[in-house]
This record gives structure tokens, C-alpha cells and sequence, in this order.
């Protein structure tokens, strides 16, 4: 993305600041690799909730700070059930039903569910959005 921003000095648009370089970059996923450095570090899991914007902190539910009980992930249940294409409420609940069924069993999964999306290119974007819309709370 670039930086271009209004005459007010906000950010245009994500769909006006998204390059064709940026845009192929997300959908082949490649910039979730330098997330890799952060698993090494043991920051980050391989498979968990994906790390969300530290100003949604206050925002989230007493449900939703659950997401927070495990490691951060690179990819997760909520990745592979509809990615960036499915609503804030629904990516909630996922995380939440990973964090309750954590398993070598389901980690599987999610890792062919993973290649499977990124090969396919499925749920990148949300519908009329460059990216995703942001997270505003639970009203």
C-alpha cells in the first residue's frame, strides 16, 4: 500500500492505496511470511488467533479477550473458514471454537485448509472492500 492521504491528512481508502504489487503480494500470502521470524521467536504460533490491532483491545467482549489465553498465529481457524470474506462477530466465534478444541488433530486441518485457500486465493478481501473493514466493537 501506499500513503496517500486526503487534504485532510487521512488515509485514502485501503481500495485507493492498494498497488498491483501490494495486491499480489495479498493474495499469494506472501506477506505473512516475515511473520515466520516471530514464530522462531516464539512470539507467534504457527496456528492460532491471528493477531488483531492493538486499538481493538478495549473493544472486544469478555468472550472475545479469550483469544488472548493462547499464542497468536499466522493462520487459524477463522482463516480457514472464510478468511478476511466473513464478518467480525463470525472470525470471534471461530477463534473462540479453536481456542476450545486446540488439538494436533485440528492443527492439521487448518494447515491443509491453509494451502488449500492460499492456493485457491479464496476470502482475501471482504465484499466491496481493498482489504477488510475495521473492527468497531460489538454494538
Amino acid at each position: 500500500m501506499n500513503d496517500k492521504k486526503d487534504r485532510k491528512g487521512n488515509y485514502l481508502p485501503d481500495s485507493e492505496r492498494l498497488t498491483r504489487v501490494g495486491s499480489f503480494i495479498r493474495q499469494t500470502s506472501l506477506d505473512e511470511l516475515p511473520q515466520l521470524i516471530n514464530v522462531l521467536k516464539g512470539d507467534m504460533a504457527i496456528i492460532g488467533p491471528r493477531p488483531l490491532l492493538p486499538q481493538y483491545l478495549s473493544l472486544y467482549s469478555e468472550s472475545q479477550k479469550r483469544r488472548h489465553n493462547i499464542r497468536p498465529g499466522i493462520t487459524g481457524w477463522a482463516q480457514v473458514n472464510g478468511r478476511n470474506a466473513i464478518s467480525w462477530t463470525m472470525k470471534f466465534e471461530l477463534d473462540i471454537w479453536y481456542i476450545d478444541n486446540v488439538s494436533f488433530a485440528t492443527d492439521c486441518k487448518v494447515m491443509f485448509l491453509t494451502l488449500k485457500k492460499v492456493i485457491k486465493k479464496e476470502g482475501i478481501n471482504q465484499a466491496d472492500q481493498a482489504t477488510v473493514e475495521a473492527f468497531t466493537g460489538n454494538n
